[in-house]
């Protein structure tokens, strides 16, 4: 089961759907309906689950049907974040059948991917019940789609990392390397950053997360450490940072990565590599 989500305001979402609409429609539009359907003909349909997991992205998929035809008309119960079973009825859909079928594509395009992205979060979220850790994304997103994807995650129960490079400070490894060391990377940030602004650091060694803490840093990720490493980085943190564990975390891997103690654990592939959820558009007889 996700988690409802606050949903996301027309003017954040209306770009995307437009850009994705016009991408399909080209420079002549549908040749296909437009010379086998009859102008004027009304029909309804049904978008349905064909598969169990978790619905994200139907405010998009009603945005594509009505910047087709005003006229058509989206009706249903459902929500995003709503568990979904097989065969089950998300929303109907009711209006003049050329643009049904002109908008069906972009419809479940984004219905698929982003109920795709909440589904695998919701698995994992699930996985690691019990315990401390929230599952967060991260910034390997799909370009353009980031504010919609990351809301797929919180739809799923998950987090959002940062949404780009603007509104926190994450010092990778290459940063560490240019700037001479742990202590020299987060001085320079710390003389830089706003009061507003998180600092967070990438180590892998435990003299390097030593470090990072005597330097004041307020998160510390933790990339690529064993299960043992990240129990006694946990521990040697002590709450005086946030601890976030990352590096090819899978759903088998993730309750052991929880159990450790990690207050985050981000998973890039949530976003880049879930896979379809399949949900089709059926035409009611």
């Amino acid at each position: 089961m996700g988690t409802t989500p606050t949903p996301l305001r027309r003017i954040l979402i209306e770009p995307l759907v437009r850009a994705a609409l016009l991408e399909d429609l080209g420079r002549a539009g549908d040749l296909t309906t437009d010379a086998i359907v009859p102008s004027g003909l009304m029909t309804h349909a049904a978008l349905v689950a064909r598969q169990s997991g978790v619905l994200a992205g139907l405010d998009l998929a009603k945005l594509a049907f009505e910047l087709i035809d005003p006229k058509i008309v989206v009706d249903g119960e459902e929500h995003d974040g709503v568990a979904l079973a097989p065969g089950q009825v998300i929303a109907k859909v009711r209006g003049p059948a050329g643009g049904i079928l002109t908008a069906e594509r972009t419809a479940l395009n984004f219905l698929g991917h982003l109920s795709g992205i909440a589904s695998v979060t919701a698995s994992i979220v699930a996985a690691v019940q019990g315990t401390k850790a929230q599952i967060v994304c991260t910034r390997k997103t799909t370009p353009g789609l980031r504010t919609v994807e990351k809301y797929a995650v919180r739809a799923g129960g998950g987090g959002n990392h940062r949404f780009g490079l603007d509104d926190a400070i994450l010092i990778k490894d290459n940063h560490v390397a240019i700037a001479g060391g742990i202590r020299q990377a987060l001085q320079r940030a710390r003389a830089a950053a706003g009061h507003l602004v998180k600092i967070e650091i990438e180590v892998d060694r435990l003299d390097q997360l030593n470090e990072a803490l005597a330097e004041g840093a307020d998160a510390v990720l933790l990339d690529n450490m064993s299960l043992e490493m990240l129990a006694e980085a946990v521990g040697i943190v002590a709450g005086r940072a946030i601890t976030e564990a990352s590096g090819r975390v899978t759903p088998a891997s993730a309750p052991a990565i929880a159990a450790t103690g990690v207050d985050l654990i981000s998973i890039g592939w949530l976003t880049h590599s879930a896979p379809v959820l399949d949900i089709g558009l059926d035409f009611e007889a």
